[in-house]
């Protein structure tokens, strides 16, 4: 994720007859290279970039008009759609028994559910569109940041989208209102409207989620409860809440790519405007959301110096989701680096202040949540999934259907034993990364970006949002142009290995294929504009010396 060598930029950028860049493989060595003014070229004549104008746009950053009205449109699209092809309601206070109930059952379902991926297209265009004008340095950071938060504004009062995630949160949070241990039991051991809106899959799963989210979750669920249990109003406050953990990566965004050698508008288009995050983790209200924001700004206060606050807030991503806690012996690391003394002993000194800090918050949340140490056990919940976006699993499952055809086999055993060697290929990744960072500095927190990337796609499940744990990282960290076109592969392509109901679309072969291909159109339109070369250029006239001059004419035939 370096950058890469790439042709200088000697002069203007070349254009097409019909005005726009002319396709390249690769845009010039400035489009990349970290820049901490973030300047802003010129916006380039039919680009569909905005001129800079005075007042209300360029408090803004002049966002370019296409993009973000093409997003906005998006969203809506995507609002109106979720309403009956999303994670919906069992019993929707709104639309049950009105004249708009339709919508949600039969042919009104099948047609919210096609307008949900007219909308996921439309935001996939809009993204990539975007993403032409960053890295032509055409708008800078303040234009991304103002594109993406439109984009989400229709999202924050919509269905959860591609998920059902969230009535589990809410269910969860509701268990110890009712005396109910959330890591002893499942929703269904409560009976009631929370219940009957989480997914079967996980009525009998208790809570797989650390004391902070649990103290959440219960303060959010009784102010459902005091609104008559209104799921409405418990869905979209739970998507609110999550969404501090975007204000809090926001916010460090800056300073933290500056110090990883990125360049903030190309982070803030990787990972903020990015349709995973704008649809999964905004529009499905995902509590990745909030551990993403922690962890941020927790590297941020470590790389400042400010170690107790930085090792605190990483804690309390930790209790969110334990996924976090892979971080935090790189933040010693930082620590420990800052000391003075031999390695050994420097490390002791940070590790032990560490887990000092981490000892006093993470009791401190469990007491405020009225919890103890039973979500220890509750972690094993996830492993329940199986699908193959989780390498291990992925292999297990192949190397099943390769041996079935000889004989027929039970598969739990091959993917039991494929996911211990993906724990120990994950254990060696951290354990080497750990190392490799032992100087400290940003080169730990980038190792550390690693290191999460590498749960994310080794755990025993592997969910799309998870791979927000490394990204929110490691898109920070300087890009190379071949890389940013992966990115936009992989991103469009996660977007859609879930239905917009929440159920898994993994074995759906065909669509995959579908949308595989889509996804790698659009990757290409990321550096040219007519990525499968149906546009034919005009003809140049050939030149016969250095100077440029054009050869003379020949005369025509007749003598004119």
């Amino acid at each position: 994720m370096t950058a890469q060598p790439t042709r200088p930029a000697t002069g203007p950028e070349p254009t097409d007859p019909a005005g726009s860049p002319a396709p390249t493989d690769v845009p010039t060595a400035t489009a990349l290279a970290p820049d901490d003014g973030e300047r802003e070229s010129p916006p380039a004549a039919g680009t569909g970039a905005a001129r800079p104008a005075p007042g209300f746009w360029s408090r803004l950053g002049n966002p370019p008009r296409a993009p973000l009205w093409l997003g906005f449109t998006a969203s809506v699209v995507l609002l109106v759609g979720g309403v009956g092809g999303g994670g919906t309601l069992i019993h929707d206070p709104i639309l049950t028994n009105s004249p708009l109930g339709f919508w949600r059952y039969g042919h009104g379902k099948e047609l919210a559910t096609a307008l949900m991926y007219v909308g996921v297209v439309l935001m996939a265009w809009a993204w990539v569109r975007l993403g032409r004008e960053v890295l032509a340095r055409r708008v800078g950071g303040r234009a991304v940041l103002t594109t993406a938060v439109l984009w989400m504004l229709p999202l924050l009062v919509a269905p959860p989208l591609f998920t059902r995630d969230v009535y589990s949160y809410l269910a969860q949070g509701a268990l110890p209102l009712f005396g109910f241990d959330p890591y002893g039991v499942g929703p269904e051991a409560m009976p009631g409207t929370f219940t009957d809106n989480v997914h079967y899959f996980w009525q009998d799963t208790p809570a797989p989620y650390g004391p902070l989210f649990i103290l959440i979750a219960k303060a959010w669920a009784w102010v459902t409860v005091q609104a008559g249990t209104n799921m409405v109003v418990g869905v979209i406050g739970m998507r609110l809440i999550m969404c501090i953990g975007l204000v809090l990566l926001i916010g460090a965004l800056p300073e933290l790519t500056r110090r990883l050698g990125g360049r903030p508008a190309v982070a803030l288009w990787v990972v903020v405007a990015n349709p995973v995050m704008v649809i999964h983790l905004v529009g499905g209200g995902h509590n990745d959301l909030l551990l993403v924001g922690l962890l941020a700004v927790g590297c941020l206060a470590m790389l400042r110096g400010k170690h107790v606050l930085g090792i605190a807030l990483v804690t309390l991503a930790m209790a969110t989701k334990a996924s976090a806690a892979v971080a935090l012996p790189f933040l010693v690391l930082i620590w420990a680096a800052q000391l003075e003394g031999t390695f050994l002993r420097r490390l002791v000194r940070a590790g032990a202040a560490s887990v000092a800090v981490f000892l006093v918050v993470f009791a401190g949340v469990s007491l405020a949540a009225q919890v103890d140490l039973g979500w220890l056990p509750a972690l094993s919940a996830p492993s329940m999934i199986v699908n193959w976006l989780s390498l291990p699993t992925g292999l297990g499952e192949f190397v099943h259907t390769a041996l079935g055809g000889v004989a027929p086999l039970p598969k739990q055993p091959f993917i039991n034993v494929a996911r211990v060697i993906g724990g120990a290929a994950l254990v060696a990744i951290v354990v080497v990364q750990w190392w490799r960072a032992r100087g400290g500095g940003p080169d730990a927190v980038r190792r550390a970006g690693i290191a999460l990337l590498a749960v994310a796609l080794l755990s025993p499940a592997t969910l799309p949002w998870y791979l927000s744990w490394g990204m929110a990282i490691l898109a920070m960290v300087p890009w190379s142009a071949r890389g940013l076109q992966w990115l936009v592969f992989g991103s469009l392509w996660l977007m859609i290995v879930y239905y917009p109901s929440g159920e898994a679309a993994l074995y759906n072969w065909g669509y995959l294929a579908a949308c595989a291909v889509l996804a790698w159109i659009a990757a290409r339109s990321l550096l040219r504009p007519d990525p499968l070369g149906f546009r034919r250029p005009k003809p140049v006239p050939a030149r016969t010396s250095l100077t440029g001059a054009e050869p003379p004419r020949a005369a025509a035939v007749g003598g004119r």
